[in-house]
This record gives structure tokens, sequence and C-alpha cells, in this order.
């Protein structure tokens, strides 16, 4: 623990499903405080826990750890979510990679997919290895794929991811601009996880975008 904070009033807030869990170091003592979580809005239980435990004005820093998104995850209880990617690798998230459970059985169960096929919009535009543009990414394409998104109004989230876009964010910086511009809460791959592997990128890419609806609403109300 740092100098600084050895002199400041430390609090940390763990919410579960069942208890939300407070600690308060003070430099000197460490006191702990228990209350019922609310599931439903999780942090009307860090808020109630807060006035309990929390007196005086002293500055103070807050360590909060929740398990908000990974309940969300786990239920299927997400943003309903928008993928755009390079045209002819719209079925990344399904297809994985060649390694499986059980090789030569063709009738293993496959894991869930986090986008269905009608939510995933492929646009054309490329960029290679080396993060050279092989293919422009044309406004009027832009243009043509917000339309068709936004025909369905109940899309709340958006996750973008290009083919080589760690090498090169140009593409999808531009078609992310132009989102946000339009409101629609944006998750970019080269911002998200820079790195190489194509399924790895879209598939953190794509949990990020379908938990951050949630996680904004939720920080919001604290």
């Amino acid at each position: 623990m740092s100098q600084e904070i050895l002199f400041m009033v430390v609090l940390g807030v763990d919410t579960g499903g069942t208890f939300t869990d407070f600690t308060l170091f003070d430099g000197e003592k460490v006191q702990c405080y228990k209350t019922l979580s609310t599931p439903k809005d999780p942090s009307i239980a860090v808020i109630n826990g807060l006035k309990e435990i929390v007196t005086g004005s002293d500055e103070k820093v807050l360590i909060h750890g929740s398990t908000v998104a990974t309940n969300a995850l786990l239920e299927g209880k997400t943003a309903k979510t928008a993928l755009i990617t390079t045209q002819g690798f719209e079925d990344i998230l399904e297809i994985g990679r060649g390694n499986r459970l059980d090789l030569y059985n063709i009738f293993v169960d496959s894991k869930p997919v986090l986008i269905p096929t009608d939510l995933r919009f492929p646009i054309s535009e490329r960029i290679n290895k080396d993060g050279e543009i092989v293919k422009p990414l044309r406004d009027e394409d832009i243009q043509e794929l917000i339309n068709e998104i936004k025909r369905d109004k109940s899309i709340e989230s958006i996750a973008v991811c290009f083919l080589f876009s760690y090498k090169n964010p140009g593409h999808e910086e531009k078609i992310g601009k132009r989102l946000q511009e339009l409101a629609f809460p944006t998750s970019l791959s080269s911002e998200i996880v820079p790195e190489y592997r194509e399924y790895e990128r879209m598939t953190t890419t794509v949990v990020n975008a379908l938990v951050s609806p949630i996680m904004t609403h939720y920080l919001t109300s604290l």
C-alpha cells in the first residue's frame, strides 16, 4: 500500500448475489459491514451501505468490486448488441478456433453464440497484415450500414472488429466516430484489445459491448 493511501480513509465494496460487503480502513483500524444485496439494482445496496458505514468528510479512496457484468453474461441479460466486421468474416464468432473438446464428435454441443446471425453486419473494407489499406472504407457504405442498423430500434450497443485493426485502427475509428455521433454506445476492438488473433479480439470486444450499457447504468446510479 502506498504512503499516500496510508493517510487516507480506504473503503472497499464488493457486491455479491446475496450480500454486499464493505470494509473501511481509517489508517488505524478496520471496520466491516454487510447488507443484503438488491439484485434488480445493485447500486441501491451499495448506496444504503455507504450511508451506514461512511461518516465524516475526510477524503476517501473507494475500491469497488462487482459481479454485475459477470451475472449479466451468465444469465443472458445483456444489452441487445450488433456486430460490424469485415465483409466475409462475420461468422468468426461461430467458427471460433480449430480446438474442440471432442475432436471427432460431430454431435458435440456448440457454445452459445454471443451475437445471432441477424445482428452481425459485414462491411466492405480491408487492411492487410502490415496495416496497409487494401480496400478503403467508403462513406456511402458506412451510411448504408447505419441506415440498416437504425431500422432495428431495439439495438442498444455496437461492437466493431475489423481485420488487422490492431495494426491500423483508422477504419474502426472512422466508423466508430459516425456511430458515436448518433449516440450508439460503441466498442472498438482496436481500443479494447489491440492484439492479433481475430477470434479472441472479436469475442472480447463483443463481451464489452454486451455489458457496457448495463455497467454505465450501474455506475451512473452510484
